[in-house]
């Protein structure tokens, strides 16, 4: 259980903290900080993606922002950034579907130069690392693999 605490001569601005039970500090994200980044999510979702059935959704806990995805229907998580005071200062960590875990150390996959510190960034690195659903098939990919399992949508 957290219990919030603010410092004494905290202003809005400020980052607020968190105490575990355990007595550490643990600072959480702004709510300034929280609008402006679903802001930039919904900017994102409607300028890059254009596809009202695949979108970048925010959850929050903590100082982490967890970016998952909806694609064509079911909810994937794609990154998980860690507050680190500022918009374009997140540390990254990439959902690994193989250990069903987010890793902050791995930086082998397609898309990890988008990875820069910001929101923006990260939301990049996952369209490349996890693309949207070839839910046409029209990729050659995608062609592909409904011959391969004589599957067709």
């Amino acid at each position: 259980m957290f219990t919030e605490i603010a410092p004494k001569d905290s202003v809005a601005s400020k980052t607020t903290t968190k105490t575990t039970m355990s007595g550490r500090q643990q600072p959480s994200i702004p709510k300034h900080v929280r609008d402006q980044v679903d802001r930039d999510i919904k900017g994102f979702n409607r300028q890059v993606i254009k596809d009202p059935a695949c979108f970048y959704v925010s959850r929050y806990r903590g100082n982490y922002l967890y970016l998952d995805r909806h694609n064509y229907g079911p909810v994937s998580p794609i990154a998980r950034l860690k507050y680190q005071g500022g918009l374009r200062n997140w540390d990254f960590a990439i959902y690994k579907y193989s250990k069903e875990r987010f890793d902050p150390d791995e930086w082998f996959f397609p898309g990890v130069e988008h990875v820069d510190g910001t929101v923006e960034g990260a939301m990049k690195a996952g369209l490349e690392a996890y693309p949207l659903s070839d839910y046409n098939n029209t990729s050659m990919l995608g062609r592909f693999l409904s011959i391969l399992t004589g599957r067709k949508r």
